[in-house]
Formats: structure tokens, C-alpha cells, sequence
């Protein structure tokens, strides 16, 4: 149940130009090598916000509900295991489970995996650490379920340890926020070349994936929210891109996709 008393501002999705995976590669790279905003600075904007919209789609209130935050290998999993130190701070119960061992993952990956781990919190791999039984119960007590398992980069069907993870998410039939895109869903085309998920709410950030916006993304996407990362707007225009100020009012906002 969402927090009606507490809603972001509401865009029309048409007013924001949503962008492929190659265009949003580029404004990455700009950001980090030109403007010197750090992956680490981007990953803690996305892992912040997107557990405020975790509070959001929980009616408002954290204290005591169950969640679990499903960690992929890629930059997308270190946003959800930023998303799982804040939702601990608001009083979350959370249950991090990961697809692959920290070694498979990337740098800034470790790096907020080391956190929690100071943390005293317990992150398992799923496939390594968890018998088909044990993640079938943690899914099942789960109010919500944190997919930030694959982000816009990943290209084709989810295979091996990913997979295997998707396939549990998908069968739980728990609630889903997913961060950026839901894992297996094309962020340019919205289709689903192998196993999907089916998002409950999606945070996407910095602009819409065009895959969101078209075909079944939309539905699989579920409401989409569009998160800040502080990327200066003299970046865009760098691209062509004309994005005003969407963030003006809050730095999460409501994507209204049928204006």
C-alpha cells in the first residue's frame, strides 16, 4: 500500500526524453571521466532513493517489515546493497541475498558489501549459501522484495547463479521494486528474451530507459519513479539531450506514462 500522504510530484514520462542503453553509457561516462562524479557518489544517490520508494510502496513506515534485497554482480547490485544499509537504518528487517560471491562482483560492488558486512548484517549467495527450500522461505516472508539484481548494461537472457535468482523472484509471486530496469526485461526494446521480472515499481535513474516507455515494459515495469543522481545539466546538453528540471521539487518523481 503507497503512502498517499507522502507522494512524489507527478511528470508526464513524454516530458522527460528517455534514452538506449548506449546514449545513457555516455552519460555515465561523462560523468565520471569529465565532471568527476564518482560511481561510489551515484551509487549512494540511487541506494538512498530507491529505499525511500521501498517506504513509499510499504504504506509509509519501514519499522518491522520484511525485505529482501536481491544483489547482482554489476554496479546495479551496489545501489541495492546501498537501498539495504538505509532501509536497516529505517528499521527494516532485511535479508540480503546475493547472486554471485563478492569476489564475482564488482569493485564498487565489494565496497558497500564490506559496509554492511561491518555492519554486523548477514548476506548470503543464493546458490552457495541457500538450499531451493531456504530461499523459497525467505522470499515467501518477504513484504517486499529490492530486484537490483541486473541493471540497463546487461545484454541478453539471464543465465547461470542470475538466472537461478530471477527464476526464484519470478516464482515467489512477492511484490518487487526494481532499481533502473526489471532484471531480464531489454531496456531499449521492453521485451523479455528469457526469464523477467515483474515489477511492482520500478526507480529509474537519471532519465527513463526507453524500454520502460514501450511494449511490455510498461506493464512489467509497474509504477515507475525516476530517481536524481546530480548530474549537471550542462552534461546533457553535451548529448543533444534538453531534461529542464525535473527534480525541482523532490529528487524522486512519478513517471505518468499515459500523458
Amino acid at each position: 500500500m503507497i503512502d498517499t500522504d507522502a507522494q512524489p510530484p507527478v511528470l508526464a514520462a513524454s516530458s522527460i526524453p528517455a534514452v538506449t542503453i548506449e546514449r545513457m553509457a555516455e552519460v555515465d561516462r561523462l560523468a565520471i571521466e569529465e565532471y568527476g562524479i564518482t560511481l561510489l557518489q551515484m551509487m549512494e544517490q540511487a541506494g538512498s532513493h530507491l529505499a525511500e520508494v521501498a517506504r513509499l510502496e510499504l504504506g509509509g513506515d519501514l519499522r518491522g517489515r520484511n525485505v529482501v534485497v536481491a544483489v547482482g554482480p554489476g554496479n546495479n547490485g551496489g545501489g541495492g546493497l546501498v537501498a539495504a544499509r538505509h532501509l536497516v537504518n529505517r528499521g527494516a528487517a532485511v535479508r540480503v541475498v546475493l547472486a554471485r560471491p563478492a569476489l564475482r562482483m564488482t569493485d564498487a560492488g565489494r565496497h558497500q558489501l564490506a559496509t554492511l558486512l561491518a555492519m554486523g548484517m548477514s548476506c548470503c549467495v543464493a546458490t552457495y549459501d541457500l538450499s531451493d527450500e531456504e530461499l523459497e522461505a525467505a522470499l515467501a516472508r518477504a513484504d517486499l522484495v529490492v530486484d537490483a539484481v541486473l541493471g540497463y548494461r546487461a545484454e541478453g537472457a539471464p543465465h547461470g547463479e542470475v538466472e537461478r535468482l530471477i527464476g526464484f523472484i519470478v516464482r515467489s509471486g512477492r511484490p518487487v521494486l526494481s532499481l533502473d530496469v526489471p532484471s531480464g526485461l531489454d531496456p531499449d526494446t521492453g521485451q523479455t528474451p528469457g526469464w523477467a521480472i515483474s515489477a511492482r515499481a520500478t526507480l529509474t535513474l537519471a532519465l527513463p530507459k526507453r524500454g520502460l516507455l514501450e511494449g511490455p515494459g510498461v506493464e512489467r515495469s509497474g509504477r515507475l519513479y525516476l530517481g536524481d543522481l546530480g548530474l549537471p545539466e550542462v552534461l546533457y546538453h553535451r548529448l543533444g539531450l534538453e531534461v529542464g528540471c525535473p527534480f525541482a521539487g523532490s529528487p524522486i518523481v512519478a513517471l505518468d506514462r499515459t500523458t
